[in-house]
Parts: structure tokens; C-alpha cells; sequence
């Protein structure tokens, strides 16, 4: 799925349909916590001599911690992708183009949703944007309420 043969685009449009496991080599160093595998859905086809584009979608769930509380919170990952592979020698430095061999016989997303997990699952998680965090004094979740030290602290 992730490798597709450029010949077969010669009949039109190729659906890309998969699954990327949470253990998957092409997410291997991105730290990323899955909670099931990814579900990767897209057409590929030929837009022109040499260029070839992608639009697709990568869903799934990422695992972390709050950065602010320390709870669990499981997050969306729902990347929508738009990209074009181009054997253009002048398009290797656009960052919105991926490379495509003069004589390349497949096209590997691997390189492509990996870059777009990437940028997609946040760094730091939130459980809510209203997160009080904990104390730094006693550690208690200000989520649930005040704590005791920092009743004492605002009454001295």
C-alpha cells in the first residue's frame, strides 16, 4: 500500500487503502505513541509528464501526557494530504514537492506520511485548554480545586 507501482497509473487513478501499524518501521524515531494502527486512504494519480499527486488521509489516535496535570489524554491524528512527486530536477528544493527518480517504477508514501504524522501529532498535549496544571508547591491536580498550600500562601 505504501509502495505503488507507477505503471498501474497508466489505467487511471490508483486508490491507495492500508493500514500502518504503531510499530511500523516508517514511524520508527517519531515518538509517537499510537493507540491502534492508522488508517490510510487515497487516490494517486498522473498530473502531468513526470509529476504524480497524492491526496489522502491518515486517521488514527495518538497517546500522551498532559503537559500540564501529567494525566493521559488520547488525541485525533486526522492528517488530510495533499502532495505532488515530481522528476522536475528544479522542484528538489520546493519543500511542497517530493523527489521522483528519472527512472523511478514506484512511488513509496512511506517518506511522505511519516513527514505529515509528524507534523501533525502536537508535540506537547493538552487534556483541555483550561487545564489548571498542578501545584508546584504540593503537587495536587488544581483541576480538581485549590489546594491546601496555596490557600495558606494567599493568606500571608
Amino acid at each position: 500500500m505504501l509502495m505503488v507501482d507507477l505503471r498501474d497509473l497508466q489505467r487511471g487513478p490508483v486508490e491507495t487503502v492500508g493500514v500502518v501499524s504503531p510499530d511500523d518501521e516508517v514511524l520508527q524515531g517519531l515518538g509517537l505513541d499510537l493507540t491502534r494502527p492508522l488508517d490510510v486512504q487515497g487516490k494517486l494519480q498522473a498530473t502531468g509528464d513526470g509529476e504524480v499527486y497524492w491526496r489522502g488521509a491518515v486517521v488514527g489516535e495518538a497517546r500522551g501526557t498532559c503537559r500540564r496535570c501529567l494525566t493521559e489524554v488520547v488525541v485525533p491524528v486526522d492528517a488530510r494530504v495533499e502532495v505532488l512527486f515530481s522528476t522536475d530536477p528544479e522542484t528538489a528544493d520546493d519543500p511542497g514537492v517530493y523527489p521522483l527518480g528519472e527512472r523511478a517504477t514506484h512511488v513509496d508514501l512511506g517518506p511522505v506520511l511519516r513527514e505529515e504524522l509528524a507534523l501533525t501529532v502536537p508535540s506537547y498535549f493538552l487534556c483541555r485548554e483550561t487545564c489548571a496544571g498542578i501545584c508546584p508547591r504540593c503537587g495536587a491536580d488544581l483541576n480538581q480545586g485549590p489546594c491546601g498550600c496555596s490557600a495558606a500562601e494567599s493568606r500571608s
